[in-house]
Protein backbone atom coordinates (compact mmCIF):
# COMPACT_ATOMS: atom_id res chain seq x y z
CA UNK A 1 0.00 0.00 0.00
CA UNK A 2 1.36 3.27 -0.87
CA UNK A 3 1.81 6.21 0.81
CA UNK A 4 2.07 9.89 0.44
CA UNK A 5 3.87 13.21 2.51
CA UNK A 6 2.65 16.26 1.79
CA UNK A 7 5.84 18.18 0.06
CA UNK A 8 5.12 21.23 2.68
CA UNK A 9 8.54 22.12 2.83
CA UNK A 10 9.50 22.15 -0.57
CA UNK A 11 6.55 24.18 -1.18
CA UNK A 12 7.73 26.90 1.56
CA UNK A 13 11.03 26.94 -0.06
CA UNK A 14 9.55 27.63 -3.69
CA UNK A 15 6.86 30.09 -2.51
CA UNK A 16 8.87 32.30 0.34
CA UNK A 17 12.86 31.84 -0.67
CA UNK A 18 12.94 31.66 -4.38
CA UNK A 19 9.59 33.66 -5.41
CA UNK A 20 8.79 35.54 -2.50
CA UNK A 21 5.01 35.05 -2.77
CA UNK A 22 4.45 37.37 0.62
CA UNK A 23 5.95 40.28 -0.86
CA UNK A 24 4.63 39.85 -4.29
CA UNK A 25 0.76 39.63 -3.00
CA UNK A 26 1.07 42.55 -1.15
CA UNK A 27 0.82 44.25 -3.75
CA UNK A 28 -2.24 43.13 -4.24
CA UNK A 29 -4.87 45.07 -2.30
CA UNK A 30 -7.51 42.45 -1.80
CA UNK A 31 -4.29 39.64 -0.78
CA UNK A 32 -2.59 42.61 1.57
CA UNK A 33 -2.97 41.26 4.98
CA UNK A 34 -1.95 37.48 3.97
CA UNK A 35 1.08 36.32 5.68
CA UNK A 36 3.13 33.11 5.97
CA UNK A 37 1.56 31.70 8.93
CA UNK A 38 -1.56 32.12 7.18
CA UNK A 39 -0.45 30.40 4.06
CA UNK A 40 1.37 27.53 6.16
CA UNK A 41 -1.54 26.96 8.55
CA UNK A 42 -3.88 26.02 4.97
CA UNK A 43 -1.64 23.99 3.20
CA UNK A 44 -1.27 22.23 6.58
CA UNK A 45 -4.52 21.28 6.35
CA UNK A 46 -4.95 20.59 3.21
CA UNK A 47 -2.10 18.00 3.32
CA UNK A 48 -3.83 16.46 5.76
CA UNK A 49 -7.00 15.56 4.24
CA UNK A 50 -4.87 14.85 1.22
CA UNK A 51 -2.92 12.15 3.39
CA UNK A 52 -5.62 10.87 5.76
CA UNK A 53 -9.34 10.90 3.76
CA UNK A 54 -8.65 10.26 0.05
CA UNK A 55 -5.65 8.76 -0.56
CA UNK A 56 -6.39 5.93 1.28
CA UNK A 57 -9.37 5.84 -1.20
CA UNK A 58 -6.98 5.53 -4.20
CA UNK A 59 -6.00 1.86 -4.72
CA UNK A 60 -9.28 0.74 -3.63
CA UNK A 61 -10.91 3.19 -6.18
CA UNK A 62 -8.79 2.39 -8.83
CA UNK A 63 -10.11 -1.45 -8.49
CA UNK A 64 -13.45 -0.71 -8.07
CA UNK A 65 -13.91 2.01 -10.60
CA UNK A 66 -17.57 3.82 -11.38
CA UNK A 67 -20.58 2.30 -11.94
CA UNK A 68 -23.23 2.82 -14.20
CA UNK A 69 -26.91 1.85 -13.72
CA UNK A 70 -28.61 1.58 -17.32
CA UNK A 71 -31.83 1.79 -16.23
CA UNK A 72 -31.80 5.21 -14.08
CA UNK A 73 -28.73 6.44 -16.03
CA UNK A 74 -26.93 6.99 -12.29
CA UNK A 75 -23.39 6.15 -11.30
CA UNK A 76 -22.02 5.34 -8.36
CA UNK A 77 -18.65 6.07 -7.95
CA UNK A 78 -16.06 4.36 -5.37
CA UNK A 79 -16.43 3.32 -2.10
CA UNK A 80 -15.49 6.21 0.22
CA UNK A 81 -15.68 9.35 -2.51
CA UNK A 82 -19.06 10.34 -1.87
CA UNK A 83 -18.11 10.52 1.92
CA UNK A 84 -14.67 12.33 0.87
CA UNK A 85 -16.57 15.00 -0.95
CA UNK A 86 -18.56 15.72 1.71
CA UNK A 87 -15.58 16.49 4.21
CA UNK A 88 -14.16 18.32 1.62
CA UNK A 89 -17.16 20.91 1.18
CA UNK A 90 -17.59 20.63 4.83
CA UNK A 91 -13.89 22.38 5.19
CA UNK A 92 -14.72 24.84 2.78
CA UNK A 93 -12.00 24.00 0.17
CA UNK A 94 -14.12 24.39 -2.69
CA UNK A 95 -14.18 28.13 -2.17
CA UNK A 96 -10.76 28.59 -1.16
CA UNK A 97 -9.78 30.68 -4.26
CA UNK A 98 -13.36 31.72 -5.02
CA UNK A 99 -15.09 34.91 -5.42
CA UNK A 100 -16.43 36.19 -1.39
CA UNK A 101 -19.65 38.17 -3.55
CA UNK A 102 -20.42 34.31 -3.83
CA UNK A 103 -19.40 32.66 -0.46
CA UNK A 104 -15.52 32.19 -1.27
CA UNK A 105 -12.60 32.55 0.76
CA UNK A 106 -11.14 34.62 -1.76
CA UNK A 107 -7.57 33.73 -0.83
CA UNK A 108 -5.08 33.57 -3.73
CA UNK A 109 -4.59 31.26 -6.63
CA UNK A 110 -1.03 30.16 -5.03
CA UNK A 111 -2.72 28.41 -2.08
CA UNK A 112 -5.40 26.67 -4.37
CA UNK A 113 -2.70 25.26 -6.78
CA UNK A 114 -0.74 23.82 -3.77
CA UNK A 115 -3.35 22.34 -1.76
CA UNK A 116 -4.35 20.96 -5.99
CA UNK A 117 -1.10 19.29 -5.99
CA UNK A 118 -1.21 17.98 -2.77
CA UNK A 119 -5.12 16.16 -3.41
CA UNK A 120 -3.84 15.11 -7.00
CA UNK A 121 -0.90 13.24 -5.66
CA UNK A 122 -2.90 11.60 -2.88
CA UNK A 123 -6.02 10.50 -5.37
CA UNK A 124 -5.95 12.29 -8.98
CA UNK A 125 -9.15 10.39 -9.78
CA UNK A 126 -11.26 11.92 -7.34
CA UNK A 127 -9.81 14.93 -7.07
CA UNK A 128 -11.00 15.61 -10.99
CA UNK A 129 -14.56 16.16 -9.88
CA UNK A 130 -14.00 19.02 -7.54
CA UNK A 131 -10.73 20.06 -9.97
CA UNK A 132 -13.41 20.51 -13.13
CA UNK A 133 -15.96 21.96 -10.83
CA UNK A 134 -13.53 24.89 -10.05
CA UNK A 135 -13.09 25.20 -13.59
CA UNK A 136 -16.76 25.44 -14.73
CA UNK A 137 -16.79 28.39 -12.03
CA UNK A 138 -14.00 30.36 -13.10
CA UNK A 139 -16.00 29.90 -16.58
CA UNK A 140 -19.43 31.19 -15.56
CA UNK A 141 -17.31 33.59 -13.21
CA UNK A 142 -16.04 35.07 -16.27
CA UNK A 143 -18.35 34.96 -18.99
CA UNK A 144 -21.75 33.94 -17.22
CA UNK A 145 -25.09 36.39 -17.43
CA UNK A 146 -25.67 38.17 -14.04
CA UNK A 147 -28.68 35.86 -13.38
CA UNK A 148 -26.52 32.72 -14.04
CA UNK A 149 -23.75 34.07 -11.76
CA UNK A 150 -26.40 34.94 -8.76
CA UNK A 151 -28.50 31.29 -9.38
CA UNK A 152 -25.75 29.39 -9.66
CA UNK A 153 -22.59 30.30 -8.53
CA UNK A 154 -23.01 30.57 -4.86
CA UNK A 155 -23.22 26.67 -5.04
CA UNK A 156 -20.71 26.02 -7.04
CA UNK A 157 -18.45 27.94 -4.84
CA UNK A 158 -19.53 25.89 -1.99
CA UNK A 159 -19.14 22.64 -3.34
CA UNK A 160 -22.88 21.84 -3.44
CA UNK A 161 -22.90 21.37 -6.87
CA UNK A 162 -20.44 20.25 -9.37
CA UNK A 163 -19.58 21.09 -12.85
CA UNK A 164 -18.55 19.74 -16.12
CA UNK A 165 -17.28 20.60 -19.77
CA UNK A 166 -18.86 19.17 -22.62
CA UNK A 167 -17.03 19.53 -25.39
CA UNK A 168 -15.79 15.77 -27.23
CA UNK A 169 -18.20 14.26 -29.59
CA UNK A 170 -18.10 10.59 -30.97
CA UNK A 171 -16.47 12.00 -34.20
CA UNK A 172 -14.50 14.76 -33.22
CA UNK A 173 -11.81 15.39 -30.36
CA UNK A 174 -9.17 18.03 -30.50
CA UNK A 175 -11.39 19.67 -33.61
CA UNK A 176 -14.50 20.99 -32.15
CA UNK A 177 -14.91 23.11 -35.62
CA UNK A 178 -16.87 19.62 -36.26
CA UNK A 179 -18.87 19.42 -33.57
CA UNK A 180 -22.72 18.61 -34.20
CA UNK A 181 -24.41 19.18 -31.27
CA UNK A 182 -27.51 21.92 -31.78
CA UNK A 183 -29.73 24.37 -29.75
CA UNK A 184 -32.98 25.74 -30.50
CA UNK A 185 -33.98 28.59 -29.17
CA UNK A 186 -37.22 27.67 -26.85
CA UNK A 187 -38.36 31.72 -26.99
CA UNK A 188 -38.16 32.22 -23.44
CA UNK A 189 -34.35 33.12 -23.22
CA UNK A 190 -33.56 29.00 -22.89
CA UNK A 191 -32.44 26.67 -25.65
CA UNK A 192 -33.45 22.78 -26.08
CA UNK A 193 -30.01 21.06 -26.74
CA UNK A 194 -29.62 18.11 -27.98
CA UNK A 195 -26.58 15.85 -29.24
CA UNK A 196 -24.38 13.18 -27.80
CA UNK A 197 -20.95 13.88 -25.84
CA UNK A 198 -17.89 11.13 -24.86
CA UNK A 199 -15.09 11.34 -23.17
CA UNK A 200 -17.02 13.58 -20.11
CA UNK A 201 -14.59 13.75 -17.05
CA UNK A 202 -17.30 13.74 -13.72
CA UNK A 203 -20.16 13.92 -16.48
CA UNK A 204 -22.28 11.82 -13.65
CA UNK A 205 -21.70 10.79 -10.46
CA UNK A 206 -23.53 10.42 -6.83
CA UNK A 207 -20.76 13.05 -4.63
CA UNK A 208 -23.39 15.51 -5.74
CA UNK A 209 -27.11 16.87 -5.73
CA UNK A 210 -26.80 18.55 -9.25
CA UNK A 211 -24.17 18.85 -11.79
CA UNK A 212 -23.99 21.93 -14.23
CA UNK A 213 -22.82 20.93 -17.05
CA UNK A 214 -20.98 23.80 -19.82
CA UNK A 215 -21.80 22.04 -23.10
CA UNK A 216 -20.64 23.18 -26.62
CA UNK A 217 -23.31 23.34 -29.45
CA UNK A 218 -24.80 25.05 -32.61
CA UNK A 219 -27.20 27.78 -32.92
CA UNK A 220 -29.62 27.75 -36.15
CA UNK A 221 -28.05 29.19 -39.32
CA UNK A 222 -24.24 29.00 -37.01
CA UNK A 223 -21.50 29.73 -39.07
CA UNK A 224 -19.45 26.63 -39.88
CA UNK A 225 -16.41 25.59 -38.06
CA UNK A 226 -15.34 26.76 -34.76
CA UNK A 227 -16.66 30.06 -35.41
CA UNK A 228 -20.21 28.42 -35.25
CA UNK A 229 -19.87 27.18 -31.63
CA UNK A 230 -22.16 28.36 -28.34
CA UNK A 231 -21.72 27.52 -25.08
CA UNK A 232 -24.68 26.62 -22.73
CA UNK A 233 -25.48 26.08 -19.01
CA UNK A 234 -26.86 23.02 -19.18
CA UNK A 235 -28.10 21.69 -15.07
CA UNK A 236 -28.68 18.04 -14.60
CA UNK A 237 -31.81 18.97 -12.79
CA UNK A 238 -33.18 22.44 -13.58
CA UNK A 239 -33.03 24.92 -10.59
CA UNK A 240 -36.51 26.92 -9.60
CA UNK A 241 -36.27 30.41 -8.92
CA UNK A 242 -35.73 30.07 -5.11
CA UNK A 243 -32.94 27.93 -6.06
CA UNK A 244 -34.19 24.27 -5.25
CA UNK A 245 -33.94 21.76 -7.50
CA UNK A 246 -36.41 21.17 -10.00
CA UNK A 247 -37.33 18.40 -12.65
CA UNK A 248 -34.60 16.02 -13.74
CA UNK A 249 -33.33 17.82 -17.62
CA UNK A 250 -32.64 15.11 -19.83
CA UNK A 251 -29.03 15.13 -20.27
CA UNK A 252 -28.55 11.01 -19.55
CA UNK A 253 -24.89 9.10 -18.98
CA UNK A 254 -25.74 6.32 -21.69
CA UNK A 255 -22.21 4.52 -21.22
CA UNK A 256 -18.64 4.79 -18.69
CA UNK A 257 -15.54 4.62 -21.14
CA UNK A 258 -13.41 1.32 -19.98
CA UNK A 259 -10.22 3.06 -19.46
CA UNK A 260 -6.78 2.31 -18.59
CA UNK A 261 -6.55 4.23 -15.43
CA UNK A 262 -8.34 6.83 -13.65
CA UNK A 263 -10.61 4.16 -12.58
CA UNK A 264 -12.15 6.16 -9.71
CA UNK A 265 -13.57 8.91 -12.05
CA UNK A 266 -16.99 8.72 -14.10
CA UNK A 267 -15.63 9.15 -17.53
CA UNK A 268 -18.97 9.92 -19.36
CA UNK A 269 -21.21 9.21 -22.35
CA UNK A 270 -23.80 11.59 -22.07
CA UNK A 271 -27.20 11.94 -24.55
CA UNK A 272 -28.79 15.23 -24.45
CA UNK A 273 -32.41 14.74 -25.15
CA UNK A 274 -34.06 18.09 -26.13
CA UNK A 275 -31.96 19.22 -22.75
CA UNK A 276 -32.88 22.61 -20.92
CA UNK A 277 -29.89 25.08 -21.72
CA UNK A 278 -29.11 28.75 -20.72
CA UNK A 279 -26.44 30.68 -23.51
CA UNK A 280 -23.10 31.42 -21.63
CA UNK A 281 -21.78 34.37 -23.36
CA UNK A 282 -22.53 35.65 -26.44
CA UNK A 283 -23.50 33.79 -29.27
CA UNK A 284 -21.26 32.11 -31.74
CA UNK A 285 -18.37 32.77 -29.52
CA UNK A 286 -18.77 29.94 -27.01
CA UNK A 287 -14.63 28.83 -27.17
CA UNK A 288 -13.68 32.02 -25.95
CA UNK A 289 -15.98 31.44 -22.53
CA UNK A 290 -14.62 28.01 -22.73
CA UNK A 291 -11.06 29.11 -23.13
CA UNK A 292 -11.01 30.25 -19.20
CA UNK A 293 -12.23 26.56 -18.61
CA UNK A 294 -9.73 25.01 -21.09
CA UNK A 295 -6.80 26.85 -19.76
CA UNK A 296 -7.43 26.31 -15.78
CA UNK A 297 -7.92 22.67 -16.82
CA UNK A 298 -4.40 22.63 -18.81
CA UNK A 299 -3.08 23.74 -16.02
CA UNK A 300 -4.85 21.84 -13.84
CA UNK A 301 -3.67 18.39 -15.74
CA UNK A 302 0.17 19.81 -15.41
CA UNK A 303 -0.55 19.73 -11.73
CA UNK A 304 -2.25 16.10 -11.79
CA UNK A 305 0.87 15.03 -13.32
CA UNK A 306 2.74 16.91 -10.72
CA UNK A 307 1.38 15.33 -8.03
CA UNK A 308 1.67 12.14 -9.64
CA UNK A 309 5.38 12.34 -9.90
CA UNK A 310 5.61 13.63 -6.30
CA UNK A 311 4.35 10.72 -4.70
CA UNK A 312 5.71 7.97 -7.22
CA UNK A 313 9.21 8.89 -6.24
CA UNK A 314 8.22 9.23 -2.42
CA UNK A 315 6.79 5.37 -2.29
CA UNK A 316 10.41 4.30 -4.74
CA UNK A 317 12.66 6.15 -2.72
CA UNK A 318 11.34 4.36 0.11
CA UNK A 319 11.31 0.78 -1.71
CA UNK A 320 15.39 1.61 -2.67
CA UNK A 321 16.32 2.32 0.94
CA UNK A 322 15.00 -1.28 1.99
CA UNK A 323 14.95 -3.31 -0.65
CA UNK A 324 17.96 -5.55 -0.85
CA UNK A 325 19.64 -6.93 -3.79
CA UNK A 326 23.32 -7.72 -5.29
CA UNK A 327 25.91 -5.62 -3.95
CA UNK A 328 27.50 -2.33 -5.17
CA UNK A 329 29.81 -2.44 -7.67
CA UNK A 330 32.57 -0.50 -5.66
CA UNK A 331 32.19 -2.95 -2.69
CA UNK A 332 30.18 -4.12 -0.02
CA UNK A 333 27.90 -0.89 1.80
CA UNK A 334 25.63 -3.10 4.15
CA UNK A 335 28.52 -5.09 5.36
CA UNK A 336 26.00 -6.36 8.39
CA UNK A 337 23.56 -7.83 5.71
CA UNK A 338 23.32 -10.31 2.77
CA UNK A 339 22.95 -7.49 0.30
CA UNK A 340 23.00 -4.00 -0.42
CA UNK A 341 19.87 -1.96 -0.64
CA UNK A 342 19.14 -0.80 -4.06
CA UNK A 343 19.66 2.96 -3.46
CA UNK A 344 23.58 2.16 -3.77
CA UNK A 345 23.48 1.71 -7.29
CA UNK A 346 23.95 4.31 -10.01
CA UNK A 347 21.01 4.02 -12.04
CA UNK A 348 18.70 3.39 -9.33
CA UNK A 349 19.74 6.88 -8.00
CA UNK A 350 19.22 8.31 -11.88
CA UNK A 351 15.57 7.15 -11.52
CA UNK A 352 15.23 8.45 -8.41
CA UNK A 353 16.92 11.49 -9.13
CA UNK A 354 15.41 12.11 -12.27
CA UNK A 355 11.75 11.57 -10.67
CA UNK A 356 12.77 14.19 -8.32
CA UNK A 357 14.19 16.62 -10.31
CA UNK A 358 10.98 16.29 -12.51
CA UNK A 359 8.43 17.14 -9.17
CA UNK A 360 10.93 19.95 -7.95
CA UNK A 361 11.34 21.88 -11.15
CA UNK A 362 7.36 21.49 -12.29
CA UNK A 363 6.39 22.70 -8.67
CA UNK A 364 8.74 25.71 -9.22
CA UNK A 365 6.90 26.52 -12.44
CA UNK A 366 3.48 25.24 -10.96
CA UNK A 367 3.69 27.88 -8.40
CA UNK A 368 4.91 30.54 -10.50
CA UNK A 369 2.15 30.40 -12.95
CA UNK A 370 -0.27 30.79 -9.90
CA UNK A 371 1.44 33.56 -8.95
CA UNK A 372 1.33 35.03 -12.29
CA UNK A 373 -2.57 34.34 -12.17
CA UNK A 374 -3.13 36.16 -9.11
CA UNK A 375 -1.21 39.32 -10.78
CA UNK A 376 -3.25 38.97 -13.96
CA UNK A 377 -6.04 38.64 -12.37
CA UNK A 378 -6.10 41.42 -9.52
CA UNK A 379 -3.20 43.49 -9.56
CA UNK A 380 -3.46 47.38 -9.49
CA UNK A 381 -1.25 48.35 -12.26
CA UNK A 382 -2.32 47.09 -15.86
CA UNK A 383 1.08 46.76 -17.32
CA UNK A 384 1.90 44.08 -14.80
CA UNK A 385 -1.83 42.42 -15.14
CA UNK A 386 -1.04 42.65 -18.88
CA UNK A 387 2.49 41.33 -18.25
CA UNK A 388 1.39 38.59 -16.15
CA UNK A 389 -1.22 37.52 -18.53
CA UNK A 390 1.23 37.24 -21.17
CA UNK A 391 3.43 34.89 -19.26
CA UNK A 392 0.82 32.79 -18.49
CA UNK A 393 -0.38 32.11 -21.38
CA UNK A 394 3.31 31.35 -22.77
CA UNK A 395 3.71 28.90 -20.27
CA UNK A 396 0.28 27.19 -19.84
CA UNK A 397 1.09 24.66 -23.08
CA UNK A 398 4.28 24.22 -21.84
CA UNK A 399 2.96 23.18 -17.63
CA UNK A 400 0.03 20.95 -19.66
CA UNK A 401 2.82 19.33 -22.36
CA UNK A 402 6.23 19.18 -20.55
CA UNK A 403 4.70 18.30 -16.87
CA UNK A 404 3.02 15.45 -18.14
CA UNK A 405 5.21 14.08 -20.32
CA UNK A 406 7.93 14.33 -16.95
CA UNK A 407 5.26 12.77 -14.98
CA UNK A 408 5.14 9.66 -17.47
CA UNK A 409 8.39 9.35 -17.25
CA UNK A 410 8.89 9.82 -13.38
CA UNK A 411 6.10 7.18 -12.55
CA UNK A 412 7.76 4.65 -15.03
CA UNK A 413 11.14 5.28 -13.39
CA UNK A 414 9.59 4.94 -10.41
CA UNK A 415 7.60 1.66 -10.99
CA UNK A 416 11.17 0.07 -12.44
CA UNK A 417 12.72 0.92 -9.32
CA UNK A 418 10.31 -1.66 -7.84
CA UNK A 419 11.37 -4.33 -9.99
CA UNK A 420 8.36 -6.87 -10.44
CA UNK A 421 6.56 -5.44 -7.50
CA UNK A 422 6.21 -2.28 -9.31
CA UNK A 423 3.74 -4.39 -12.08
CA UNK A 424 1.38 -5.40 -9.14
CA UNK A 425 -1.51 -3.68 -8.15
CA UNK A 426 -0.62 -3.43 -4.39
CA UNK A 427 2.29 -1.33 -4.11
CA UNK A 428 0.67 1.49 -6.31
CA UNK A 429 3.30 1.73 -8.98
CA UNK A 430 1.29 0.80 -11.97
CA UNK A 431 -1.69 2.55 -10.93
CA UNK A 432 0.41 6.21 -11.17
CA UNK A 433 1.76 4.93 -14.75
CA UNK A 434 -2.04 4.32 -15.85
CA UNK A 435 -2.94 7.09 -14.32
CA UNK A 436 -0.13 9.66 -15.32
CA UNK A 437 -0.97 8.59 -19.26
CA UNK A 438 -4.02 10.15 -20.05
CA UNK A 439 -2.34 13.05 -18.73
CA UNK A 440 -1.05 13.54 -22.29
CA UNK A 441 -4.11 12.78 -24.06
CA UNK A 442 -6.84 15.02 -22.62
CA UNK A 443 -7.38 18.96 -22.50
CA UNK A 444 -5.72 18.34 -25.97
CA UNK A 445 -2.52 16.43 -26.85
CA UNK A 446 0.88 17.30 -26.21
CA UNK A 447 1.46 17.76 -29.69
CA UNK A 448 -1.64 20.46 -29.80
CA UNK A 449 -0.18 22.09 -27.17
CA UNK A 450 3.24 22.08 -28.90
CA UNK A 451 1.29 23.64 -31.69
CA UNK A 452 -0.02 26.28 -29.83
CA UNK A 453 3.10 27.38 -28.25
CA UNK A 454 5.37 27.55 -31.21
CA UNK A 455 2.37 28.48 -34.25
CA UNK A 456 0.54 30.60 -31.78
CA UNK A 457 2.34 32.37 -28.18
CA UNK A 458 5.65 32.54 -29.98
CA UNK A 459 5.88 32.92 -33.47
CA UNK A 460 2.67 34.39 -34.04
CA UNK A 461 3.79 37.55 -31.82
CA UNK A 462 7.28 37.09 -33.45
CA UNK A 463 8.92 35.86 -29.95
CA UNK A 464 7.57 39.28 -27.89
CA UNK A 465 6.66 36.96 -25.10
CA UNK A 466 9.57 34.88 -24.99
CA UNK A 467 11.90 37.50 -24.79
CA UNK A 468 9.99 38.94 -21.97
CA UNK A 469 10.96 35.18 -20.06
CA UNK A 470 14.32 35.71 -21.89
CA UNK A 471 14.81 38.85 -20.26
CA UNK A 472 14.52 37.30 -16.74
CA UNK A 473 17.48 34.72 -17.64
CA UNK A 474 19.28 37.52 -18.57
CA UNK A 475 19.06 39.24 -15.33
CA UNK A 476 19.44 36.16 -13.45
CA UNK A 477 23.12 35.50 -15.64
CA UNK A 478 24.02 38.91 -15.18
CA UNK A 479 23.66 38.61 -11.62
CA UNK A 480 25.37 35.46 -10.91
CA UNK A 481 27.54 34.75 -13.86
CA UNK A 482 30.74 35.96 -11.59
CA UNK A 483 29.83 33.58 -9.01
CA UNK A 484 32.09 30.52 -9.54
CA UNK A 485 29.89 28.09 -7.88
CA UNK A 486 27.07 29.01 -9.84
CA UNK A 487 28.85 28.27 -13.36
CA UNK A 488 27.72 25.02 -13.32
CA UNK A 489 24.15 25.99 -13.46
CA UNK A 490 24.64 29.62 -14.67
CA UNK A 491 26.90 28.56 -17.86
CA UNK A 492 24.43 25.94 -19.47
CA UNK A 493 21.51 27.91 -18.63
CA UNK A 494 22.75 31.19 -20.26
CA UNK A 495 24.20 29.14 -23.16
CA UNK A 496 20.85 27.51 -24.05
CA UNK A 497 18.80 31.02 -23.71
CA UNK A 498 21.49 32.60 -26.55
CA UNK A 499 20.75 29.39 -28.34
CA UNK A 500 16.90 29.96 -28.61
CA UNK A 501 16.48 33.28 -29.98
CA UNK A 502 18.48 31.25 -33.40
CA UNK A 503 16.79 28.05 -32.77
CA UNK A 504 12.75 29.82 -32.71
CA UNK A 505 13.94 32.14 -35.83
CA UNK A 506 15.44 29.33 -37.84
CA UNK A 507 12.27 27.34 -37.20
CA UNK A 508 9.96 30.54 -38.23
CA UNK A 509 12.01 31.17 -40.95
CA UNK A 510 11.23 27.51 -41.90
CA UNK A 511 7.86 27.84 -41.01
CA UNK A 512 6.87 30.82 -43.01
CA UNK A 513 8.68 28.49 -46.77
CA UNK A 514 6.09 25.45 -45.44
CA UNK A 515 3.77 25.50 -42.37
CA UNK A 516 4.44 21.71 -42.36
CA UNK A 517 7.79 22.50 -40.74
CA UNK A 518 6.33 24.11 -37.88
CA UNK A 519 4.10 21.00 -37.28
CA UNK A 520 7.58 18.92 -37.84
CA UNK A 521 9.92 20.52 -35.25
CA UNK A 522 7.21 21.59 -32.76
CA UNK A 523 7.12 18.52 -29.99
CA UNK A 524 11.02 18.75 -30.31
CA UNK A 525 10.67 22.72 -29.72
CA UNK A 526 8.06 22.58 -26.53
CA UNK A 527 10.67 20.24 -24.75
CA UNK A 528 13.55 22.47 -25.35
CA UNK A 529 11.24 25.51 -23.97
CA UNK A 530 10.28 23.22 -20.94
CA UNK A 531 14.19 22.45 -19.96
CA UNK A 532 14.63 26.21 -20.66
CA UNK A 533 12.29 27.19 -17.96
CA UNK A 534 13.35 24.58 -15.32
CA UNK A 535 17.21 25.35 -15.55
CA UNK A 536 15.82 28.97 -15.28
CA UNK A 537 14.39 27.68 -11.90
CA UNK A 538 16.74 25.23 -10.73
CA UNK A 539 19.29 28.19 -11.13
CA UNK A 540 17.36 30.51 -9.04
CA UNK A 541 17.11 27.33 -6.22
CA UNK A 542 20.32 26.80 -6.13
CA UNK A 543 21.17 30.40 -6.12
CA UNK A 544 19.52 30.39 -2.74
CA UNK A 545 20.31 27.39 -1.31
CA UNK A 546 24.15 28.50 -2.13
CA UNK A 547 23.23 31.64 -0.15
CA UNK A 548 21.91 29.65 3.27
CA UNK A 549 25.02 27.85 3.12
CA UNK A 550 27.34 31.50 2.53
CA UNK A 551 25.29 32.45 5.84
CA UNK A 552 26.18 29.36 7.63
CA UNK A 553 22.69 27.92 7.53
CA UNK A 554 23.55 23.54 7.94
CA UNK A 555 19.92 22.37 6.99
CA UNK A 556 19.97 19.82 4.46
CA UNK A 557 17.56 20.46 2.70
CA UNK A 558 19.82 22.80 0.89
CA UNK A 559 22.45 20.78 0.37
CA UNK A 560 19.84 18.28 -1.06
CA UNK A 561 18.51 21.22 -3.68
CA UNK A 562 21.99 21.86 -4.92
CA UNK A 563 22.50 18.34 -5.24
CA UNK A 564 19.22 18.04 -7.52
CA UNK A 565 19.91 20.85 -9.65
CA UNK A 566 23.42 19.62 -10.14
CA UNK A 567 21.99 16.57 -11.28
CA UNK A 568 19.55 18.26 -13.47
CA UNK A 569 21.94 20.22 -15.04
CA UNK A 570 24.23 17.44 -15.89
CA UNK A 571 22.36 14.26 -17.03
CA UNK A 572 18.41 15.76 -18.50
CA UNK A 573 18.80 19.42 -19.46
CA UNK A 574 21.08 18.30 -21.91
CA UNK A 575 18.98 16.84 -23.53
CA UNK A 576 18.09 19.94 -25.58
CA UNK A 577 20.86 19.52 -27.69
CA UNK A 578 19.38 16.49 -29.33
CA UNK A 579 15.90 17.43 -29.29
CA UNK A 580 17.48 21.20 -31.17
CA UNK A 581 19.38 18.70 -33.69
CA UNK A 582 15.62 16.35 -34.69
CA UNK A 583 13.87 19.69 -34.46
CA UNK A 584 16.29 21.06 -37.47
CA UNK A 585 16.15 18.07 -39.39
CA UNK A 586 13.16 19.15 -41.41
CA UNK A 587 9.99 17.95 -42.06
CA UNK A 588 11.13 15.98 -45.27
CA UNK A 589 12.24 12.73 -43.04
CA UNK A 590 8.18 12.57 -41.80
CA UNK A 591 6.37 14.07 -44.75
CA UNK A 592 8.38 11.97 -47.95
CA UNK A 593 7.96 8.36 -46.63
CA UNK A 594 4.78 7.54 -48.85
CA UNK A 595 6.42 3.95 -49.41
CA UNK A 596 7.17 3.59 -45.51
CA UNK A 597 3.86 3.94 -44.48
CA UNK A 598 2.19 2.28 -47.34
Amino acid sequence: MPTYNPPLRDMQFVMYEVLNVVDELKAIPRHADLDADTLNAILEEGGKFASEVIQPLNLGGDLEGCVLDKTTHEVKTPTGFKEAYAKYVEGGWAALSCDPAYGGQGLPVVANQCVYEMLNGANQAWTMYPGLSHGAYEALHAHGTPEQQKKYLPKMTSGEWTGSMCLTEPHCGTDLGLLRSKAEPVGDGTYKITGNKIFISAGEHDMAPNILHLVLARLPDAPKGSKGISLFLVPKFNVNEDGSLGERNPVFCTGLEHKMGIHGNSTAQLSLEGAVGTLVGEPNKGLQAMFVMMNAARLGVGNQSLGLTEVAYQNALAYAKDRLQMRSLSGPKAKDLPADPIIVHPDVRKMLLTAKAYAEGGRAMSIYCAMLLDKALYHPDEKVRKESDELVALLTPIVKAFLTDNGFAATNHAMQVFGGHGYIHETGMEQYVRDARINMIYEGTNTVQSLDLLGRKILGNQGATLKKFGKLIAVLVQEEGVNEKMSEFINPLGYLADQMTKFTTEIGFKGFINPDEVGGASVDYLRVAGHLVFGYFFARMASVALKKQAEGNTDPFYTAKIQTARFYFARLFPETASLMRTARSGVANLLDTEEALA
